[in-house]
């Protein structure tokens, strides 16, 4: 390097020889002292901006000028992808030191576990379920691989902070600083954040009560503007017609909303004679091994994605990113956007293909939303009730019992635990943890509950349904929701599609959840079971301003611009500058208030019962018998959304928890009193005046 960076002697020659580099990028050099300080950080870049380097070149110099030995730092992602593609890059990196990194996940064998315990290494890369288990495994001495724990990096941060993986997560690490020797050092990784002091305070934990101020870490100016359009296709076919014949001999990106959008595009471009690959959560490990490591290769291509390379996994120079339809956030737009410009001399690039009216009027709010600069904040779910109860039961299974007064001291005042004395009672009055004597076991409802596979379903902070693995001969394509096997599929007379090919099915073998299938070349069908998923105000608000003549700072093709003039006219009447419009027909009153799900879940709850509300993200429907004078008379700021018991049983570890209690978690969850509030008191209009 040109001049001295402040890492570890050794570390920057090898940045200069090795990798060649004249100088760290700003990012990199800004981390250094903070993080060899000791201080949590939060480190924000673009994508591809060197937040790995930017945190691991300062923890591997305080590792060797510490002298840390053992397992020192633990390296956790959301998901193993990303883990297999960070390890030749840390490897290469701790060899320059004399240092080893390993992984640790779901797909790692059994010996190769063994040889980590028998020699465990500096880094360990896993995700935050493994490290877990790691805990609560009866063949592992927890206590003697983690004493000498003194560094955790989080990355992508922002996808753990908006879900309960990362109450988790947090709560596993206050877990591991009770057993670690010295404070952990806590180091979270994000390229988009709209609150980035409140998340890193959130990650912290017990350590902000430590007297070493935190700090967020960001460099770099402001990308240069993107190039980025918008056109209307009107279908997927339509989509995948424009798609082959733009942009030949490069590398393309196309990500879709849903997975069987995104195995229709897939099979509508090989029919067009494109190179496709294909990677969404419901095909098989070595499925996506293959297409993602094609993809890496490969130059005149499309891969055709969900939000699963929506992360930081490295599928080398791209050249484009086309967009079906619109992303349900800000973030997510610009983490995909974020994929492109990586190479010298390139510019970031976006083109977005709607498939529909509504999608190109979602995708036009969307962008004037990033137009306007903003970006939503993380926010932990709150009332995590259901990850306590989970907690304590890992905790039994950790250290075989544990004293019913000293469950604090293993959470240091996490707010996960803000209700664990209501969630301890209950655990022990239902028996899911035994008591005797003061000290607390795992009970027998736990063992009817969650004792399967060895606890395995404790372990896990998510859900998933009921899905069938799809196999041609040996080979495992994927998966499959039982919905998708219509009785035409099931008679021969419609093929499944999946990895973005038909195929036929021979036979299903329901005990065994498994279905049989051989290659078809007849237009299949996929189809996986998914909700409607509740906007963000600002998201819904946004489509109001375009409605309102707003237009995002992008380019709209003439398709898009002609579409966009016809869907303004469609939603004339129900949409005014002078405040929400009501819509009277002679069955019913609909309130166009354009203010998300929640918000308007939140206020019908708190109107009287009788006007029988139905609500989207855009309106809120009443019976005929609706009075407008009723808005005034409610009070959102006490009101709680209607949860169904459907919901509550798709609560995860809902059973440790009271019905009462599971269901209020849920509400607490679902409800958006602020703006319920504010559409209460907006000015009304009515419909055509």
């Amino acid at each position: 390097m040109s001049e001295p960076g402040g890492l570890t002697p050794a570390l920057e020659y090898h940045v200069a020889s090795t990798l060649g580099w004249r100088d760290l990028r700003p990012l990199q050099y800004a981390a250094i002292a903070p993080i060899r300080s000791g201080a949590d950080c939060l480190l924000i870049a673009p994508t591809a901006g060197g937040k790995t380097e930017a945190a691991s070149f300062p923890v591997l110099s305080r590792m060797v000028d510490e002298g840390w030995n053992g397992l020192s730092v633990i390296y956790v992602a959301p998901l193993k992808a990303l883990l297999n593609n960070l390890l030749p890059r840390l490897d290469q990196y701790t060899s320059w030191l004399g240092r080893r990194v390993e992984l640790w996940h779901g797909d790692i064998g059994d010996s190769a576990r063994r040889s980590i315990l028998s020699d465990p290494p500096d880094i360990l890369l896993t995700t935050p379920e493994s490290l877990e288990a790691m805990l609560v495994s009866r063949r592992i001495d927890h206590r003697l691989l983690f004493r000498g724990l003194r560094a955790v990096v989080a990355d992508e941060i922002h996808s753990f902070a908006s879900g309960d993986r990362g109450w988790h997560l947090v709560a596993v690490l206050e877990r591991l600083q009770r057993i670690a020797e010295e404070r952990i050092q806590r180091i979270g990784l994000s390229a988009t954040l709209g609150n980035p002091e409140e998340v890193l305070a959130w990650y912290q934990g017990s350590n902000k009560l430590i007297d070493i101020a935190a700090k967020v870490v960001s460099a770099g100016g402001r990308p240069a503007k993107p190039d980025i359009a918008l056109d209307y296709v009107g279908s997927v076919e339509n989509a995948a017609i424009v798609i082959a014949a733009l942009h030949p001999g490069e590398k393309r990106l196309a990500f879709c909303e849903s997975r069987a959008q995104a195995e229709q595009l897939a099979f509508q471009l090989r029919l067009r004679g494109v190179t496709t690959f294909i990677s969404h959560s419901s095909l098989s490990l070595d499925e996506r091994r293959q297409s993602e490591r094609a993809f890496a290769e490969a130059r005149d291509c499309v891969i055709v994605s969900t939000s699963t390379l929506e992360l930081g996994i490295d599928i080398g120079d791209l050249d484009r990113m086309i967009q079906l339809d619109a992303p349900r956030s800000v973030g997510s737009f610009m983490q995909r956007l974020g994929r492109t410009g990586r190479r010298a001399g390139s510019a970031r690039n976006a083109l977005f293909l709607a498939t529909d009216q509504a999608a190109l009027l979602r995708a036009a709010g969307l962008l004037h939303l990033w137009g306007t600069g903003f970006v939503e904040p993380v926010v932990a779910p709150p009332a995590p009730r259901h990850i306590a109860a989970q907690q304590f039961l890992a905790l039994a299974l950790q250290e075989g019992r544990f004293a019913r007064g000293s469950w604090r001291e293993w959470w240091a005042g996490s707010p996960v635990m803000t209700d664990g004395e209501l969630v301890l009672d209950y655990l022990v009055e239902s028996e899911f943890l035994a008591e005797d004597g003061g000290w607390l076991f795992i009970g027998p409802a736990a063992e009817r509950e969650f004792g399967g596979r060895n606890f395995l379903d404790l372990l896990s902070t998510f859900l998933s349904g009921l899905e069938l693995a799809v196999v041609h001969g040996q080979r495992e394509i994927g998966w499959v929701s039982p919905m998708s096997l219509s009785k035409d599929v099931l008679t021969g007379s419609m093929s499944l599609l999946l990895a973005g090919r038909s195929w036929k099915l021979r036979d299903v073998d329901w005990q065994r959840h498994r279905v049989r299938v051989e290659p078809d070349e007849s237009p299949g069908r996929a189809r996986w079971s998914s909700d409607p998923l509740p906007e963000s105000f600002e998201m819904v608000r946004a489509r109001r301003e375009v409605l309102l003549g707003a237009d995002p700072p992008i380019s709209l093709t003439s398709r898009a611009t002609k579409i966009l003039a016809e869907v303004r006219a469609g939603w004339a009447s129900r949409v005014s500058t002078d405040g929400v419009v009501i819509e009277r027909d002679t069955n019913e009153v609909t309130l166009w208030s354009m203010a998300g799900l929640r918000a308007h879940e939140t206020l019908a709850a708190a109107l009287p019962v009788a006007f029988e509300p139905r609500s989207t993200n855009e309106y809120i429907r009443f019976s005929d018998q609706f009075n407008v004078a009723a808005l005034r008379t409610v009070a959102p700021v006490t009101s709680v959304p209607h949860v169904t018991q459907a919901a509550v049983d798709g609560l995860k570890f809902s059973a440790a928890l009271t019905p009462a209690v599971a269901r209020s978690t849920l509400a607490e969850r679902f409800a958006d009193r602020t703006h319920a509030t504010e559409i209460a008191a907006s000015p009304v209009v009515m419909s055509g005046s």
